[in-house]
């Protein structure tokens, strides 16, 4: 009778662990089921509250595009991706407030290569529109365009690393090399030549002010010349604002009677000073239309032969504050109420200004639009040489997936430099400002030459 209890309880115990166990495989065939199905799913969740709206920015992973390719080719390829399954559908029709919001900054990117198809690369009869997103950074001697030390008369001092405290240079000696075609070396006089009688406008935040001095220098391999004039007074820019600083810098070449302007628009929306009675406020407040354009391109559109817009950084809480801008849709004041996030709101601009500048563009035939991909911020730059070289950039569609959906079924291109440039952390000026602070670094500007100086490579390749 006592074996039989025993024998009894043996199996009770059995019974429990067999149960155990297929719960266990359960479990473990599900969750390797969902691994199978977004192996490389990314999740807004992980990043800190304070940059949960910035984090639609792509990661860098090195994954197998390819269960053909070898090891040595699985190593030299970089990958961006994103939780598989998600739709681009915001650009199919005009976004309301909510629909804007399609590209909410808390959802991760589709950059997956495989089975996607690739929106930059297309055909036009015959010939292959090439996708400059792809390909790899490379070594060349040729490069840089020009001096860091020389280029004065049109770079701005916290831009130039070669002033500064820096001593590492290796970042100014790669050139990006496009996957499946050319990227024509510049020359600057003949882009003057292309360019005669025109103008080219980078419209945006301080980012864009960096591609504008990016390309001043380029043109002029960073020397002095006599042949230039100041012509911001034709664009109203010798008023000072606020900060003491005209709104934009305007260049013209006399001999091929080009013009290069910058003209600053941090929020890429018009703003409009409130009028009020209060004799005891000492500030105005400024009325933030985020379903206009600026002004500036209203008064300017019909003299622009190339126009380059961006925004990104400026859509915080504590900028908003310090600009004292009111955020405003149909001349009405919105609250967090209906605009729920300020992602939300700079997705709704970025969708709106494209809008605007596409249903001009039948009435300026002279006009070739451009909406420059977000350059990314990296949270950390202490390196200081670069990590990728050789190593392919691998994405189907631009990472940036608000200004892809904004700009998908217009006559407004991409300027496609997310990824191009999210592999290049060492290029930032990080902790070697004239003015830098212990424990600060700036992650979101570049030094120049540098970078921004491919954005401009890629632009010139693609005006007509």
């Amino acid at each position: 009778m006592q074996a039989a209890k025993m024998k009894g309880g043996g199996s009770k115990v059995k019974g429990r662990d067999l149960t155990f166990i297929l719960i266990v495989l359960v479990c473990t065939t599900i969750i390797m089921l969902s691994w199978d199905r977004t192996p490389l799913l990314l999740s807004a969740s992980l990043l800190p509250a304070k940059d949960l709206f910035l984090s639609f920015l792509p990661s860098i992973q090195f994954a197998e595009v390819s269960p053909n390719l070898t090891d040595m080719e699985k190593k030299d390829k970089v990958v961006f991706t994103e939780a598989a399954g998600q739709e681009d559908q915001a650009a199919e029709k005009a976004p309301s407030l909510r629909e804007a919001a399609e590209g909410d900054p808390n959802q991760s990117l589709n950059m997956t290569s495989q089975g996607a198809v690739d929106e930059n690369t297309s055909e036009v009869g015959d010939k292959r529109v090439c996708n400059y997103g792809k390909g790899k950074w490379v070594r060349d001697d040729n490069v840089p365009l020009y001096s860091g030390f020389d280029c004065k008369q049109w770079l701005a001092p916290g831009w130039a690393c070669r002033t500064m405290p820096r001593t590492d240079f290796s970042y100014e000696m790669l050139r990006w090399q496009p996957k499946d075609c050319q990227l024509q070396r510049f020359n600057g006089d003949e882009f003057l030549k292309r360019m005669q009688g025109k103008t080219i406008a980078f419209v945006g935040d301080s980012l864009g002010g960096e591609q504008f001095q990016s390309l001043m220098c380029m043109i002029t391999r960073g020397l002095e010349r006599n042949d230039v004039l100041d012509v911001g007074s034709e664009y109203g820019f010798t008023i000072p604002n606020e900060n003491g600083r005209p709104d934009g810098w305007a260049y013209r070449f006399t001999t091929t009677n080009t013009t290069v302007l910058h003209h600053w628009s941090a929020c890429l929306c018009d703003l409009e000073p409130i009028v009020t009675e209060d004799p005891n406020q000492r500030h105005h407040y400024y009325a933030m239309h985020l379903d206009r354009p600026p002004a500036f391109l209203r008064e300017n559109l019909h003299r622009i032969h190339v126009l380059v817009m961006n925004t990104a950084y400026h859509w915080t809480r504590q900028k908003l504050i310090r600009n004292r801008w009111v955020m405003h849709v149909g001349g009405v004041r919105k609250t967090n109420e209906t605009l729920r996030t300020l992602g939300e709101a700079k997705n709704f601009t970025i969708h709106s200004v494209v809008g605007w500048v596409n249903s001009q563009l039948q009435e300026n035939p002279q006009l070739q639009a451009f909406y420059r991909s977000i350059s990314p911020r990296h949270f950390s730059c202490d390196n200081t040489t670069p990590r990728y070289v050789g190593k392919e950039v691998v994405e189907a569609v631009s990472s940036d997936h608000v200004s892809r959906s904004a700009v998908r079924g217009t006559g407004v291109k991409l300027l496609d430099i997310t990824s191009l440039s999210s592999v290049r952390d060492e290029g930032h000026i990080s902790r070697y400002t004239l003015t830098a602070k212990p424990g600060v670094q700036d992650c979101l500007h570049w030094c120049l030459p540098g970078v921004p100086d491919t954005w401009n490579e890629i632009l010139v390749a693609q005006i007509k």
